[in-house]
């Protein structure tokens, strides 16, 4: 047992801890908080506490449990909703109402469901760390894969088929070392990434159904991305968006230290939103980790760990998982209070000096691989966060911390938002470093065209940046007839094409093809109106822009986006009235 010898908000001090190590987790007080050892200094332990510390002094006892901060993985993880240590809160509501008890100690799997176990192997199999020894159908949309945990190597020697707990013995492995018993379950600490055999490049696109993302601004399966941007920009629904329609089989959502009232539209929205591809709740496939910022600023930093451990077991499976941080702001505040707790000499703006470690060591987490076993499994895990830093000021530290490890960055802007163009990502500034990588599979999806038809727009897109400064400072009327078409065409691309409602029942997903589809329309009537106006005397170019703009065929490339995905045939057709309403 250490003795408490000082209290200092999440961050308690205890003396005689010289046989914990660092990382240990323990039970601090005898109101049994839980807490992780984060400093040694001789005997003394400073532990970071996941739980209110109010009431706790020096003089009271520290248990130590000898063993680092563990998630339980094994079939009951999909539609579960975790705090950041992993505590079912829907058991912990159950039990105990709207407020979580302190000490509260629940297993975050149920120890006396019952689930159907199907072997894959038989008696007398070989089988290695990470091989498939049964699969478990966990929910209509999710087979559970059971893997031979880490460090077991052998034979097996005995393997059941029926129903059983994720605590009861469904096979045993004869080893070098003896027999091991296996469940379903198995327990991983959460600081520590799961092994694979190898990491593959992102060569396919995590498609979103969100037309800015994955037309300009595509992300890899595998892939990492940031989205920062100031209050009331749209990070939270950008993140929401990804979390519905994502083309991943597995969703874990990590609110780390969001505002109590956006994780409850989460927590009330998820379980009515129907998956798009088989129509069954989204919830059926999907994690969700509450970690709102009234709850302890401690277990932030866990509960990003916690997530990404779930989804690398996923990940091992076979399946693609999308993971949604939101937001590392909140996670990067939790390790300057604890910096600043422990004395450390603090970096820039107050952030430890090894913030960028940290940010590092997360996002490399994601990744497209090949798992640990004797048969060949391809998994990846995505990883987006989103950043809020003060103001939005892009060169705040943790954004620029982010910046350097990420490969995507849809930078959202306030003055977008205020126009009401959602999403505000903004076109001039975002990037995406996944684009050659891609070609070749967004080549093969839609075609080849399809590329060069987004580099042309967003060619557009800037050139309208530039020619605005012109507008600005002379007015429209100074502009050629050529260059006020393509203000016109720029503007269709931003009002037609990247503005999207997420509200709307047909706008809020646009599939690949849609997408391809209807910049092809946009890019065809430019080339047809530019054909005109170089066909037409100099003298009159000017009236024939002012016909041009008001032409009716305006408003049905509008209307593309509310043309439902069973009809997109008809967007096609469009550019028939381009050419009767341009003489082409």
């Amino acid at each position: 047992m250490g003795i408490i010898t000082k209290v200092s908000g999440p961050l308690v001090t205890a003396k005689e801890m010289t046989h914990s190590k660092m990382y240990d987790i323990c039970r601090v007080s005898k109101k049994n908080l839980l807490g992780e050892i984060i400093e040694f200094k001789g005997d003394i332990a400073s532990i970071q506490v996941y739980e209110e510390t109010d009431g706790i002094g020096p003089g009271e006892i520290v248990q130590p449990l000898n063993t680092p901060l563990m998630v339980e993985l094994g079939p009951g993880l999909i539609s579960s909703i975790y705090d950041g240590i992993q505590r079912p809160l829907d058991v912990i509501y159950e039990k105990h109402g709207f407020m979580i008890p302190r000490g509260t100690e629940l297993p975050a799997l149920d120890r006396n469901k019952k689930w159907h176990f199907q072997p894959t192997k038989k008696v007398g199999d070989k089988v290695e760390n990470g091989d498939i020894i049964g699969e478990v159908q966990e929910t209509v949309l999710v087979k559970h894969k059971i893997m031979v945990p880490s460090g077991i190597n052998g034979e097996i020697a005995s393997i059941q088929n029926g129903n059983f707990t994720v605590v009861d013995t469904i096979a045993e492995v004869k080893t070098a070392k003896g027999t091991e018993k296996i469940t379903m379950m198995q327990k991983w600490p959460v600081r520590r990434p799961r092994p694979y055999k190898k990491k593959l490049p992102p060569e396919e696109s995590l498609l979103t159904g969100q037309r800015i993302i994955d037309t300009f601004f595509p992300i890899g399966k595998g892939g990492t991305a940031c989205v920062p941007g100031p209050f009331g920009s749209g990070k939270t629904v950008i993140q929401h968006q990804f979390a519905k329609w994502a083309d991943a089989e597995i969703i874990i959502f990590v609110g780390c230290g969001e505002r109590g009232n956006e994780m409850a539209d989460v927590l009330l929205e998820f379980p009515t939103l129907k998956d798009p591809k088989s129509g069954e709740p989204l919830m059926k496939r999907t994690v969700l980790i509450a970690n709102t910022s009234n709850m302890p600023v401690a277990a932030r930093e866990a509960s990003v760990y916690t997530g990404i451990t779930i989804g690398e077991y996923f990940r091992d499976m076979g399946y693609s998982v999308a993971l949604q941080a939101d937001s590392t702001s909140r996670w990067a505040e939790a390790l300057r209070e604890i910096s600043g707790r422990l004395e450390e000499m603090p970096g820039e703006e107050g952030y430890p000096a090894y913030l960028g470690a940290r940010i590092a060591e997360f996002y490399e987490r994601a990744g497209r691989i090949e798992s640990l076993g004797s048969d060949t499994r391809t998994g990846a895990l995505s990883v987006i966060g989103s950043v809020s830093p003060p103001g939005g000021d892009l060169a705040d530290t943790v954004v620029q911390a982010t910046l350097r490890v990420v490969k995507v960055f849809w930078s959202l802007e306030d003055k977008l938002a205020f126009k009401r163009h959602f999403p505000a990502i903004s076109w001039l500034n975002s990037y995406s470093l996944y684009t050659e990588s891609l070609r070749h599979y967004i080549e093969e999806t839609v075609g080849e065209i399809f590329r060069k038809n987004s580099d042309y727009a967003l060619w557009l897109l800037e050139k309208e940046a530039e020619l605005e400064e012109i507008v600005r400072l002379v007015g429209k009327d100074t502009l050629t007839a050529q260059d006020r078409l393509i203000l016109e065409v720029a503007r269709s691309i931003r009002e037609d094409f990247l503005h999207q409602n997420a509200f709307m029942d047909i706008d809020t997903y646009t599939s690949i093809n849609k997408q391809a589809d209807m910049l092809e329309v946009i890019l065809y009537f430019y080339e047809k109106a530019k054909e005109l106006l170089d066909r037409t005397p100099l003298d009159l170019q000017s009236a024939k822009i002012n016909e041009i703009e008001k032409l009716p065929i305006r408003e049905l490339i509008a209307r593309m986006k509310f043309v439902p995905e069973t009809e997109k045939q008809n967007i096609v057709q469009i550019k028939q009235a381009i050419d009767q309403a341009l003489g082409g």
